[in-house]
């Protein structure tokens, strides 16, 4: 079974994750940020993992160390549980529509963390939808790459409504990573032998 318990604690948050790949579950995603916590729980369902999340963040100052360490967290809960990446498929690819938005991720489990992450524009329509900063969408996924060791390229193709534009992103973002660590009979998907740690 593919599956972690972490926890991270400083001085700006508090996180205890809990991940299982392979079985899927009702998640119970607590960040105090309903926005994300929705958000957490569309990616967990797409990438078909279960996901639990307790965070006791900031948020008197705001929601971006949240944000960002619970992207931190879940990366290195997805980068154990994948272990040296033997026999998965690891590249992954998702166009989600979301009403008159479209987004994609393409996605490699190479163990070389990169972001790129493309919206019109290059903001949101919106600063805010509740407590949460649109902006921080870009920092959630850069914290999950890096620290998960996933090259990951994220583009809203068009789109006028902010949550629906976020709500694709994280639809795309579940789908991919779920395709890419699929088990493979192929072995080691590298003409290395291993791929990059």
């Amino acid at each position: 079974m593919r599956q972690t318990v972490l926890e991270r604690n400083t001085n700006e948050t508090w996180i205890k994750l809990e991940l299982a790949l392979d079985t899927k579950s009702d998640n119970a995603i607590n960040t105090g940020i309903g926005f994300f916590d929705h958000m957490l729980n569309l990616f967990a369902f797409r990438a078909g993992l279960t996901l639990a999340v307790k965070c006791d963040g900031d948020l008197y100052v705001d929601a971006h160390h949240t944000v960002e360490d619970v992207g931190i967290v879940l990366g290195q809960a997805i980068s154990h549980v994948l272990g040296d990446k033997s026999s998965i498929n690891r590249y992954g690819e998702a166009a989600i529509p979301m009403d008159e938005s479209l987004a994609r991720c393409v996605l490699d489990i190479s163990g070389r963390p990169f972001l790129i992450f493309n919206v019109p524009g290059d903001k949101f329509p919106c600063e805010r939808i509740g407590n949460f900063e649109t902006e921080l969408t870009e920092e959630f996924f850069r914290a999950l790459a890096f620290n998960a060791g996933i090259t990951i390229h994220l583009s809203v193709e068009y789109g006028n409504n902010t949550h629906h534009m976020i709500e694709a992103l994280f639809k795309a973002a579940g789908a991919a990573l779920k395709q890419a660590a699929e088990i493979s009979d192929s072995g080691v998907t590298s003409t290395k032998g291993v791929i990059s740690c």
